[in-house]
């Protein structure tokens, strides 16, 4: 069986230029078994840029209208986990993702868990939403989503 690739591209803003090389293995590793667990067939490219709490509000209010920070955004390439274009190419930009560190260390606080599985879990949150799931759209997808997401949490081994 054949291993898709995965090419991330890492960005930062200042505060957190110079992130954790282990973090950034986790997140490639959270994706990548999102990838994997939902049968992505193809290679495939994703931005990850790593931010504080100011910089995550201004994009969700920007693109989403809602002016407070948030823990993650998507912007997915593809309308509706479609990818019939990319098939043409053998590789597919998925989209980007945004993760607020200041959000994701403080819900780790909140929740009783470690700040490096919060942010595994955001990245695998925020790959489906690059795939097609959308859980705001209704509560089956939520529940659908959910589901998934535990189980390939399970798998990043953190």
């Amino acid at each position: 069986m054949k291993r898709n690739k995965l090419y991330i591209d890492f960005c930062a803003t200042e505060k957190f230029e110079e992130a954790d090389y282990y973090l950034k293995l986790v997140l490639r590793r959270a994706i990548k078994k999102t990838l994997e667990y939902e049968r992505f067939p193809l290679d495939a490219t994703v931005s990850v840029t790593l931010c504080d709490n100011a910089y995550i509000r201004k994009l969700n209010e920007k693109y989403r209208g809602v002016d407070k920070h948030t823990d993650v955004l998507s912007f997915p390439l593809y309308e509706d986990g479609d990818f019939s274009d990319a098939f043409v190419l053998g590789r597919a930009e998925l989209g980007d993702i945004v993760i607020s560190v200041e959000r994701a260390k403080e819900q780790a606080r909140e929740l009783g868990h470690g700040f490096i599985r919060e942010a595994a879990f955001l990245a695998v949150h925020s790959t489906l939403h690059l795939l097609g799931y959308d859980h705001e759209r209704s509560p089956e997808d939520d529940e659908e989503q959910c589901e998934r997401q535990r189980a390939i949490i399970k798998e990043v081994e953190i």
